[in-house]
């Protein structure tokens, strides 16, 4: 029998898949976009089963779990709220994982009696010559993941794009294959929306702004870490890198504007202290097909497992390796919230800590933090700059990690700074109407 005969033999249809799945079972599908056909055949299950654990990081399809009434069925491990998720997060409905911060391993997110989850569903291109699959444009630490599960099976999508680097797997480590069943779909990322899965907005006429004064803190040859969110994704559109040379990418995904920078060569990693010459990311997206095609099979892009990505000791062996991640609020001691204000939760950390730490390890490492300086709520405007965190707030960085807090009205540059310096540079990028008032109660918290 050839490769291709036992290839061949793999598959079988979704449902027979799904039913495979037992009541009380662990059921991981890998960060990144899920299979379709074995997410939606295991969904219809619903009246079947019972308490199936579902780990599910990054929801992406609607497969009906994330609703009242499934909860006796599916029991979801969802790693942040997303669109498909923010009203399941409000309800408490949900487990919510929180990474250790000595291994930042997806799977060790996990109770230990999941380390080894029972099955594991996960989207795949077609073999190469040689019987090896690639995960397309998301790599995350599927392979791991799959390499501890006790049923495995890859849905086998056509359009996925190849790309170098460790994102690859032999079609032998599946137990069964199945086809995906979405005909006309593009396969990998490049739609308009955001890489959190959030419609793109109308740029708000503060990031040029932002955009401007974060670029008066990068410099050519620095390699840089961007987080994704509708703050920050925008931004490389805007002006942010503008002018600028010889960049590194060193980043959990590739947010807009990354490709077609590479393509010009002004991402061209040829400063890079180490993966020299190499776009290294974790899972790329662009804005358009075209622009995916042009990853396709390119030794430019090299993806690897997330935990390599995370590794505080791979990001501080690059100099000049510059952080630029979301805030969602910040008091005037440099404390920072990405996750939670009060008890709504509005993300998850995501690689932040690891970034930042070895930002700061690293020689001639940078941290920039960037956010509006104020929010819309219920109750009216805010301040993101406050004096005092509302009870319940997160707080995702330690003010001892703060270093640069960018906001539509300026920098503030907190390193070596004591607490009431911190106060008022932070002030000073707060919003007008706030300030009087801000600094007022910091007064009487902070001056005899």
């Amino acid at each position: 029998m050839t490769w291709e005969d036992e290839y061949k033999c793999k598959f079988i249809a979704a449902e027979e898949a799904a039913k495979m799945v037992k009541s009380g079972d662990w059921v991981v599908l890998p960060m990144g976009r899920a299979p379709y056909a074995l997410g939606s055949a295991l969904a219809v299950r619903k009246e079947e089963l019972k308490d199936v654990h579902v780990f599910d990081p990054t929801p992406s399809y609607d497969f009906g779990w994330y609703d009242p009434g499934w909860e006796d069925s599916f029991k979801i491990y969802a790693g942040q709220p997303m669109p498909l998720t923010e009203q399941m997060f409000e309800e408490k409905r949900c487990e919510i994982p929180v990474p250790g911060l000595n291994i930042w391993q997806e799977i060790d997110m996990l109770p230990p009696e999941a380390q080894n989850p029972d099955v594991v569903f996960v989207e795949i291109s077609p073999p190469d010559s040689h019987g090896f699959c690639s995960f397309g444009a998301s790599l995350w630490n599927k392979k791991q993941v799959l390499r501890k599960a006790k049923l495995k099976f890859g849905e086998v999508n056509q359009r996925l794009i190849r790309t170098h680097g460790d994102n690859f797997i032999h079609f032998s480590e599946f137990d069964y294959l199945v086809e995906h069943t979405r005909p006309g779909e593009a396969g990998s990322p490049g739609t308009k929306g955001s890489l959190a899965g959030r419609m793109l907005k109308e740029p708000a006429p503060y990031l040029p702004t932002m955009a401007g004064y974060v670029r008066e803190l990068i410099r050519d040859g620095d390699t840089l870490q961007l987080g994704v969110s509708r703050t920050i994704e925008p931004m490389i559109m805007m002006g942010m890198l503008e002018g600028k040379q010889d960049l590194g990418w060193h980043s959990e995904a590739t947010i807009r504007g990354v490709i077609r920078l590479v393509r010009e060569g002004v991402m061209n990693g040829s400063k890079k202290t180490i993966n020299t010459g190499l776009c290294v990311t974790t899972a790329v997206g662009g804005d358009t097909r075209e622009e995916m095609e042009w990853v396709n099979d390119n030794p430019l892009f090299y993806l690897v497992d997330s935990g390599y990505i995370w590794d505080v000791r791979v990001i501080a062996a690059h100099d000049n390796f510059v952080s630029i991640n979301a805030a969602a609020m910040v008091d005037v001691t440099g404390q920072i919230t990405a996750e939670r204000v009060g008890y709504h939760i509005l993300g998850g950390a995501g690689g932040q800590l690891p970034f930042v730490i070895g930002s700061w390890m690293s020689r001639g490492g940078r941290v920039i933090h960037v956010m509006p300086s104020t929010a819309n709520t219920k109750d009216g405007l805010i301040s993101r700059i406050v004096v005092d965190f509302p009870v319940g707030t997160l707080v995702t960085q330690h003010r001892q990690a703060s270093q640069f807090v960018v906001t539509e009205y300026g920098i503030a540059n907190l390193m070596g700074k004591t607490i009431r310096q911190r106060v008022e540079e932070l002030i000073s990028v707060a919003h007008p109407d706030f300030r009087a008032e801000l600094m007022k109660r910091a007064r009487e918290i902070y001056w005899p």
